[in-house]
C-alpha cells in the first residue's frame, strides 16, 4: 500500500514556473514507477509524464520541453518541474504510482488527492 500526497500547486502567470512535489509513504518507493496526470475542468484526466524505476521517461507532446519529472528515492518524493506555463496547463495535477510491470501512460495502482494549478493569461 502506498499513500501519495501532492503539494506545490498554486496560481501563476503565463510564462511562469511551478514545481510540484509528491511525497509517498512506505519503504518501497524506489520500486514504483511514478506518473503525473492532470484533469482540467470539464475534461477527462490525461497523462502528463511518467518516470520508471530505471529512469525511462514518457512525456506527453503538449508539455515536452517545458515539464520535467524527477525523483529522489531517499526522500520518497517525485517532482514535476513546470516551466513556461500556459493557461491551458490549468488543471488539478495528480501523482500516481505503479507497482510492477512496464512503464505505463494509463494503468496506475495508487493515486494522490491532487493539487490545483492555475495559470493566468
Amino acid at each position: 500500500q502506498v499513500q501519495l500526497a501532492e503539494s506545490g500547486g498554486g496560481l501563476v502567470q503565463a510564462g511562469g514556473s511551478l514545481r510540484l512535489s509528491c511525497a509517498a509513504s512506505g519503504r518501497t518507493f524506489s520500486s514504483y514507477h511514478m506518473g503525473w496526470f492532470r484533469q482540467a475542468p470539464g475534461k477527462a484526466r490525461e497523462f502528463v509524464v511518467a518516470l520508471s524505476t530505471g529512469g525511462t521517461i514518457y512525456t506527453t507532446d503538449s508539455v515536452k520541453g517545458r515539464f520535467t519529472i524527477s525523483r529522489d528515492n531517499s526522500k520518497n518524493t517525485v517532482y514535476l518541474q513546470m516551466n513556461s506555463l500556459k493557461p491551458e496547463d490549468t488543471a488539478v495535477y495528480y501523482c500516481a504510482a505503479r507497482a510492477a510491470g512496464i512503464l505505463s501512460r494509463n494503468d496506475y495502482d495508487y493515486w494522490g488527492q491532487g493539487t490545483q494549478v492555475t495559470v493566468s493569461s
